[in-house]
């Protein structure tokens, strides 16, 4: 194909063939138990210098307290696929944890502002859509996928993109490299021991975001048993083979919305803006992620059980909505 344009930014190369067998190697096909804890979760399958990313965003059914366990672990040099966000984004830049960042979407956050201005952080330009058929051609095993959007764009010249002649139509259209991350998080409503996860209502690319991953880090509301998850198989999201790690994590959304089961904290999203645009990150993170060591503590000691009981009521559940 005849290249007609292309992008200036470096983007996180991908090898299927390669994947394909690190995947044959690596992953557990007997269902065996995953269950462990948060911290076990991330020190055995997150690494620095990993390119990670996380399905959903901190105020809808983001995996919130994997990534604050994330933080409190002190991983570092992390490229981030930053997709429909960038409350998370900003909160793992402040935290030190990110040095590059696939951006889909933005708005106003001052420790990213002054961590571009400083060096410290590179952030590449993408479209949310883009970033999703990026996923979507790693899990399908190709090197780059199709899309008929982001050329022509002020952010085509600081993506990874080209522009090419379609051989089948002789007219300009954008490829995009693929993606197969080396870690995925992801919070489901529920999972099983083995790795099986439901997710219920809308979501964005958690299935892509887990095909296409080395490494699979599952947070769930509830885990229920493998015979529930097989009474109606059709309801389940993930399957176990993709899976490493399984946590329980009720509230693991928390301060966002877990649609069904309980709503965003609508007291906590004033603290968290006023954090991203000021000086303030450091006491925000401070309180929620480093000075309590887990998620559990963070709920027991700041939030509480009568606000968490208060977000279940404040959530309505459709009729039929979960399985």
């Amino acid at each position: 194909m005849q290249v007609l344009e292309q992008g200036s930014a470096d983007y996180f190369a991908v090898d299927p063939d390669g994947h394909r067998a690190w995947v044959r190697e690596h992953k557990e096909r007997r269902q065996v138990s995953k269950l462990m804890d948060e911290h076990e979760a991330v020190a055995r399958f997150v690494a620095d210098g990993d390119y990670m990313v996380y399905d959903c965003n901190y105020y809808s059914r983001g995996p919130s307290s994997l990534l604050r366990e994330v933080m409190r672990q002190g991983k570092h040099d992390i490229w981030l696929c930053g997709k429909f966000t960038y409350v998370a984004v900003s909160l793992l830049v402040g935290a030190g944890v990110v040095s590059a960042v696939d951006v889909g979407f933005f708005g106003r956050s001052k420790v990213v502002e002054d961590a571009v201005r400083d060096g410290s952080l590179t952030m590449y330009e993408y479209s949310n859509v883009t970033l999703t058929l990026r996923l979507r051609g790693g899990a399908q095993g190709l090197p780059f996928v199709a899309a008929r959007s982001w050329g022509g764009t002020d952010g085509f010249e600081y993506s990874g993109a080209k522009l090419v002649q379609d051989p089948f139509t002789e007219k300009p259209i954008t490829l995009l490299p693929s993606l197969n991350p080396d870690v995925a998080l992801i919070h489901a409503h529920q999972a099983d021991e083995f790795g099986n996860a439901r997710i219920f209502g809308t979501g964005i690319a958690h299935q892509e975001a887990a095909m296409a991953s080395k490494k699979v880090i599952i947070s769930a509301e509830e885990i229920v048993s493998a015979e529930e998850m097989k009474r109606n198989p059709g309801a389940n999201s993930i399957p176990y083979y993709v899976v490493d790690a399984v946590v329980e994590a009720p509230f693991g959304a928390y301060p966002g919305i877990m649609a069904g089961i309980y709503s965003s904290d609508a007291a906590h999203i004033p603290e968290l803006y006023t954090a991203l645009a000021s000086d303030s990150l450091d006491g925000y993170l401070d309180k929620w992620v480093h000075s309590v060591g887990s998620h559990e503590e963070m709920l027991a000691e700041r939030v509480g059980v009568q606000r968490l009981l208060q977000l279940r009521r404040e959530e309505i559940i459709t009729e039929g909505y979960r399985a």
